[in-house]
């Protein structure tokens, strides 16, 4: 087969599977990418990313402010049958019902909203220097950030909200409908999560040593990086997984509490809000600023990604829950010693939530899987009972503490230090700052209060190291 008659035949497998199974994934959509740089051969990639904007009828004044037109530049050729499925996954809304759309789901199990994703690219890929570049943050942020609170400022707080939320796919394996957890706001979760990797791939693509030959191949580095089994630490830089600690890396508070009122001013001129609207928003303009600064750093910043229940395919709670008080005083760190070995993937680390549960409820005849988080070597901490039920974790004292427990067996070696950083320094401090853990709180490893070799002595001895880790108190 010749190399023309190979891709007449990989575009039209491609556009009958998209046109049989719209499935929402990222593999998806790349798939799509790769067509168009398959039928447009040479094409830059600024181009394909603003070909797909184009085709998804996503073009508004403020993204004029700060794109250029693309007059100077050849618009790709797109497959008519393939401008439905990147029209639902590109242009970004939220119907009355709660369905979020314009998101896909991510290899590493969240949720991406394309448009800012886009934005973003587009902004580092148009012809500026990386230390000129106009527009990165406003397209990619900003602008939803500044809408969302202004949105709760001038709607009742009890029926509007700043940021958020999250939701759950209909399915993990065959995504098509995304349904909000709750109360949407202008800034969901899966809008703020692809405006961060809007930020960081538009920075990234900005310099000219990093500026891709095809898109779909920026794209399958980031989403779809495998890792081995030296896990995150041996992991390239720039990848899906570890967009919240690069993301904290390129935005600073000085730079989000200088730039957030910048952009305030610039969508009340392109919304023309009237002089009467502008005072009543200045006159509380710091403390809405102030406080949705402070839910937005400590949520997508200070805190790590948590893989909600819905995600990994969560049986139902058994019973009744018992809700916690809090703060609590205690953190005990376990490792779940089966499944031994630790979980580089999302569908890797689900399997193994759910293999957990089945025994902690259908053997043990617990309510429950038992720990109130789980730290996956993937990058991510998956939800077992979460932040205000009780646990089934550590016998006689589930009621005072919060169980985390490191998918693998630690008797021997030690997590990678990434995976560890998740629970020692993001999830403490996402903790304390949230009010769920006591500033002063103690660590203690499982095998301190009960009866076991459990968390592993190899990790035992590593948290005897960390900070807020005590000897029990006789």
């Amino acid at each position: 087969m010749d190399l023309h008659l190979g891709r007449i035949v990989f575009l039209l497998l491609v556009v009958r599977s998209l046109a049989d199974h719209h499935t929402k994934h990222m593999d998806n959509f790349i798939k799509v990418v790769e067509t168009i740089e398959a039928e447009n051969p040479g094409l830059e990639p600024l181009a394909v990313v603003r070909g797909l904007r184009k085709a998804a009828h996503v073009e508004t004044p403020f993204i004029r402010l700060y794109l250029s037109d693309g007059s100077h530049t050849h618009d790709p050729v797109i497959n008519p049958e393939l401008t439905g499925f990147i029209t639902s996954v590109i242009k970004h809304r939220v119907t009355e019902l709660g369905v979020e759309e314009g998101v896909v789901l991510t290899a590493d199990g969240t949720t991406v909203a394309l448009t800012p994703l886009l934005l973003g690219l587009e902004a580092g890929l148009q012809p500026t220097s990386a230390s000129r570049l106009r527009g990165l943050f406003p397209l990619t942020l900003f602008n939803n950030l500044v809408r969302s609170l202004l949105h709760h400022f001038q709607n009742d707080p009890s029926t509007s909200s700043r940021l958020g939320p999250g939701g759950c796919w209909d399915s993990v394996t065959d995504p098509k409908v995304f349904t909000l957890s709750g109360v949407a706001s202008l800034a969901t979760d899966s809008l703020i999560t692809g405006g961060m990797d809007g930020a960081i791939l538009g920075k990234h693509v900005a310099r000219p040593n990093n500026r891709p030959v095809r898109l779909s191949d920026l794209l399958k580095e980031y989403y779809n990086h495998r890792l081995d089994t030296a896990g995150l630490d041996a992991a390239p830089g720039m990848i899906s997984q570890l967009r919240r600690t690069n993301f904290r890396k390129l935005v600073s508070l000085p730079l989000l509490k200088k730039q957030l009122p910048r952009s305030l001013i610039t969508y009340q001129k392109m919304e023309k809000y009237s002089k009467k609207q502008k005072e009543e928003i200045k006159n509380k303009e710091e403390e809405m600023l102030n406080e949705g600064l402070k839910e937005f750093v400590h949520s997508y910043m200070d805190c790590p990604a948590i893989i909600p229940r819905c995600m990994w395919e969560a049986q139902p709670y058994r019973g009744t829950p018992t809700q916690l008080t809090l703060p609590l005083p205690f953190l005990y760190i376990h490792h779940t010693y089966e499944p031994s070995q630790p979980c580089l993937t999302f569908q890797q680390c689900s399997r193994d939530m759910r293999a957990m549960q089945r025994f902690h409820q259908d053997d043990r005849g617990w309510d429950d899987i038992g720990y109130s988080f789980v730290a996956g070597s993937d990058g991510y901490l998956y939800e077992g009972r979460g932040w205000h039920r009780q646990g089934a974790h550590t016998k006689g004292h589930n009621s005072i503490g919060y169980g985390v427990s490191f998918i693998g067996d630690y008797t021997a070696s030690i997590p990678a230090k990434r995976t560890m950083d998740l629970v020692r320094h993001q999830l403490a401090k996402c903790a304390t700052d949230g009010g769920r853990l006591v500033s002063n709180f103690t660590i203690h490893g499982h095998r301190q209060v009960v009866s076991t070799s459990c968390p592993g002595d190899a990790l035992y001895s590593e948290i005897q190291g960390w900070k807020h880790f005590a000897e029990v108190k006789n």
